[in-house]
C-alpha cells in the first residue's frame, strides 16, 4: 500500500510539471476551441507583426506576413515552377525554399496557378473581373488554364462589389482539398451562371439594371444547390 502511494504521488508531481511547462515545449498550437481561452500564440505573433489581417476591399481576412519562416510546407501545398524556381502556393500564401526553411513572399508578376484560393474577393478593373487575396491580383487565363498573378491596378480603376454581391461562405464537410474545393466552385458557378443567366464576374450580372435583384437570387440558389450537393454547407 505504501508503495502504490509512492507511485500516486509521484505520477501527480510529474502532471503537475508538465501542465506548468509553457505551450511551446510541446511542439504544438493549442487553439481556443481546445482550452477554452483565446490563442495565445496566435495573438503572441499578430503582436509581433507575423500575421497581418488583409481588409482590402473588405477581404477580411489573416495572413502571414511576407518574410514569415517556417520549418516545414502546410499539407496540400501545390509547387508551381516558374523561370526554374519552385515556388509554393496553399491557401492565398506563396512560399520559397530559404536553407532548410520556408518563407512567405509575394508571388512574381506572371506566375500561373491552377485555382484560386478558397478565400478571396472578386473585384473589376474595366470590366474584367480580377480576384484578390493578400495583396495578389489574379486574372482568368484560359489558355493558360489557369489564374495568372497581375500588376496591382490603380485604385481608381478598380470597381468593389456591392454588398449584395459579395463571396458566400462555403464549408467544406468531407475534408475537401483546396483545388477540389476551388475546382467545385468554379464548376458550381458555372453551372449556376448558366441555369440563372445571370454572372456575378460581370458588372452588374451581365443583365439589365431592372433584373440584376431576381437573377442575382436565382444565381445564389442555384450555387447553393450545387455546392451542398457536392458536400459543401453554404451560408
Amino acid at each position: 500500500m505504501k508503495q502504490f502511494i509512492r507511485v500516486f504521488v509521484s505520477v501527480i508531481a510529474i502532471v503537475g510539471c508538465l501542465a506548468a511547462l509553457p505551450e511551446w515545449a510541446w511542439g504544438v498550437e493549442r487553439g481556443a476551441h481546445e482550452t477554452g481561452r483565446p490563442n495565445q500564440n496566435r495573438d503572441r505573433r499578430e503582436e509581433t507583426g507575423s500575421y497581418h489581417r488583409d481588409q482590402r476591399f473588405g477581404h477580411d481576412h489573416r495572413y502571414p506576413n511576407r518574410g514569415y519562416a517556417v520549418p516545414r510546407l502546410p499539407r496540400g501545398v501545390v509547387r508551381v515552377p516558374y523561370r526554374g524556381r519552385p515556388y509554393y502556393f496553399h491557401g492565398g500564401v506563396w512560399y520559397r525554399s530559404n536553407g532548410p526553411r520556408f518563407v512567405v513572399v509575394t508571388p512574381p508578376v506572371g506566375i500561373v496557378v491552377p485555382f484560386l484560393p478558397p478565400f478571396y474577393t472578386t473585384i473589376w478593373v474595366g470590366g474584367v473581373p480580377y480576384y484578390y487575396a493578400d495583396d495578389a491580383y489574379y486574372r482568368w487565363r484560359p489558355e493558360l488554364r489557369g489564374y495568372q498573378v497581375t500588376e496591382a491596378p490603380r485604385d481608381d480603376e478598380v470597381k468593389v462589389p456591392t454588398a449584395a454581391d459579395k463571396q458566400v461562405f462555403v464549408y467544406p464537410n468531407n475534408q475537401q482539398s483546396d483545388e477540389q474545393q476551388a475546382t467545385d466552385r468554379y464548376e458550381c458557378y458555372r453551372w449556376a451562371s448558366d441555369q440563372s443567366g445571370f454572372d456575378p464576374t460581370e458588372p452588374s450580372g451581365g443583365v439589365a439594371d431592372a433584373d440584376v435583384s431576381n437573377k442575382r437570387a436565382a444565381y445564389r440558389r442555384a450555387e447553393a444547390a450545387c455546392l451542398e450537393g457536392r458536400g459543401y454547407t453554404v451560408k
